[in-house]
């Protein structure tokens, strides 16, 4: 869980350093926001959103989702109305709060699954830190030092990764149907922020092909989710075949 935690927090580092000594195309970086937003729309409904359907109700299901977009879109604006959509500060908080939902929903993920089963989540918040704190950095370093600002995104990743951490150990002994409602609450801050802050951004940078990105991300975080539930059902096959070794007398 940790070494999971460390390398999606560690792409805001690696972001922030592209961004500071290296040229991010506009349009690389609108394709790689858009890619990422396709997976994570996958992955909060495979990972976050069905799961909960076997634990509590499609109204409670419903009331979760609704519940974590707008308290997202409620924080959301007074950040807005705070700092303003262009300062340093706006972009470092509008990034954490991106962030916290993105890293509480892959720690509460890894509650009693594998890595795979989880690769699709953490990999698609990979790739949206990545552009987006490579851009964020290089805003930001047009009025202040480039070490101050690479050591803000530090404090950033420290803080994310915190977030996914302690999602994962303080919720472990929750009961199922309130993990559940998390989850939830979780999926529909992270469909907030996809709506208000990702697909603006990736159209506004690449809008010739945003749609394809998107549609490309969607894919990879299919395939990725079939490459997990394969591997469940080849240990769950596994599995049976011991217990029915065991338990032949022969």
């Amino acid at each position: 869980m940790i070494i999971v935690v460390c390398v999606v927090s560690g792409a805001l580092l690696l972001g922030a350093a592209w961004g500071l000594f290296w040229s991010l195309p506009k349009k690389l970086e609108g394709f790689m926001i858009a890619t990422a937003g396709g997976a994570l729309i996958v992955s909060a409904m495979s990972e976050l959103i069905e799961p909960a359907l076997g634990k509590i109700s499609l109204i409670f299901v419903t009331l979760s989702v609704a519940l974590g977009a707008i308290v997202f879109t409620g924080v959301a604006s007074l950040i807005k109305k705070k700092f303003g959509n262009d300062s340093g500060g706006g972009l470092l908080a509008s990034v954490t709060l991106d962030g916290i939902p993105e890293n509480l929903a892959l720690g509460v993920a890894l509650i009693g699954a594998g890595p795979m089963q989880v690769a699709a989540l953490a990999g698609s918040i990979f790739l949206s830190n990545l552009p987006e704190a490579a851009g964020g950095a290089k805003e930001m370093a047009e009025n202040q030092s480039r070490r101050r600002v690479f050591l803000l995104w530090g404090a950033t990743a420290a803080l994310l990764s915190v977030a996914a951490i302690a999602g994962n150990l303080l919720l472990s002994g929750v009961a199922a149907e309130y993990l559940a409602a998390i989850r939830c609450f979780a999926a529909g801050a992270v469909v907030a922020s996809l709506a208000t802050a990702v697909f603006p951004k990736a159209y506004r940078e690449d809008n010739d092909i945003a749609g394809i990105a998107t549609a490309l991300g969607l894919l990879l975080a299919l395939a990725l989710g079939e490459l997990g539930d394969g591997s469940d059902k080849q240990g769950n096959t596994s599995n049976a075949g011991s217990v029915e070794a065991t338990s032949d007398p022969a």
